[in-house]
């Protein structure tokens, strides 16, 4: 049963509900599971519902309720060998939270892990979503299938919006077929420039990167610069032999071919597992991957991970540290700190003043009251 198309009853009922309670009351705080929330809001808290899935193997769609737990989809999704492909980031353990991620989490804050750099962020694969906006108007966008968005793509505007315009109620998805195996290229002791340029180097060659990430030396183990091929094994043997032959400039390198060494090493990546001890600052900063060694360096962080070929930092910084005060272009986000440190700096980077009108114009034609999320992003 497609959840966007024919409802299932309780589905129907509990959007009805919810719909009505929009409709007359607020502000609310729209939360899945609490497992991502960074930005500070208060008001009554709004959960989707979980009652309904709808899912094609054969098409590779997924269609459910905004508050499926990620964990149950992934595990359904494994049974047909497949997977949500974008690659999703669980911050429980760097946020301290306990609860169980939603889809409709992962799509409000269009999380994206290292695989984001070879095949797209989150909304890249959103193809329909069902929101309830401030008036309590049920609005569905999109379907389960590519290229049917006509007009005012609101699937790509809910993706990343926050919950600040309207609570997400279902979602659909295009995901993967998961690969035959998956190696990393790994080249020990680059200086970060040298890093970023090997990155560089390796996602303009046609091998399909699906992973490039550097990470400092710690516990007396050296820097590693790590960049993963994925897809069926002859074919990673022979774009790993060239990329290890593209890449000899920069030094010997080894291949890790083991699948859960993989599987670690990345998740731990995608995780951000290795600041999750610290209780210091963590800030996400989006930038040009050639001006990622001299911002880091300005910064002068505790810690770094360069993630997407040096376009994203993960920083650990002090507490208080102001990163933006460091930066010339770029977007930072910060993503752990304390309220006073969040109320001070602001989590989300100020936008610029074109995007700023754009952005009042969105919240007035869907949430002229700020009932969602209030405090969220101002």
């Amino acid at each position: 049963m497609s959840i966007l198309g024919a409802k299932h009853p309780e589905f129907a009922a509990w959007e009805a509900d919810v719909s009505t309670r929009v409709r007359d009351g607020g502000p609310f705080v729209v939360q899945g599971g609490d497992t991502r929330r960074i930005g500070l809001a208060e008001g009554e808290t709004l959960t989707a519902s979980d009652a309904t899935w709808d899912y094609d193997p054969g098409a590779l769609t997924l269609t459910v309720s905004a508050g499926v737990p990620v964990e149950e989809i992934g595990k359904m999704l494994a049974a047909e060998r497949q997977r949500i492909a974008f690659e999703v980031p669980d911050f429980r353990g760097l946020l301290g939270r306990s609860g169980r991620s939603t889809i409709g989490g992962v799509v409000a804050s269009n999380a994206s892990g290292p695989r984001r750099v070879g095949v797209g962020a989150c909304r890249d694969f959103c193809l329909g979503v069902g929101f309830v906006d401030g008036l309590g108007r049920v609005i569905k966008s999109g379907g389960r299938v590519m290229k049917n968005v006509t007009g005012l793509d609101l699937v790509k505007l809910m993706a990343g919006s926050h919950g600040t315009l309207g609570l997400l109620t279902e979602v659909s998805l295009k995901v993967q077929s998961i690969p035959e195996v998956a190696a990393t290229l790994v080249i020990e002791d680059l200086s970060e420039p040298d890093a970023v340029s090997a990155m560089s180097a390796a996602l303009g060659t046609p091998f399909d990167v699906t992973g490039a990430a550097h990470l400092r030396g710690e516990n007396g183990e050296p820097a590693r610069t790590l960049i993963r091929l994925e897809g069926f094994e002859s074919a990673v043997s022979y774009r790993m032999g060239a990329l290890q032959s593209a890449l000899a400039t920069f030094g010997s390198s080894t291949i890790e071919w083991d699948a859960e060494a993989n599987r670690a090493t990345w998740g731990a990546i995608r995780d951000v597992t290795r600041f999750q001890a610290s209780s210091n600052d963590v800030w996400r900063v989006a930038v040009k991957p050639s001006d990622a060694p001299a911002l880091v360096a300005a910064v002068q962080p505790e810690d770094v991970i360069y993630d997407w070929g040096g376009g994203r930092l993960w920083l650990l910084t002090q507490a208080g540290t102001d990163v933006r005060a460091k930066m010339g272009a770029g977007h930072a986000t910060l993503i752990r700190g304390s309220d006073e440190t969040k109320r001070r700096l602001g989590v989300f980077h100020p936008e610029n003043t074109v995007v700023a009108k754009l952005s009042e114009g969105l919240r007035r034609k869907f949430d002229p009251d700020q009932k969602f999320n209030r405090g969220m992003m101002g």
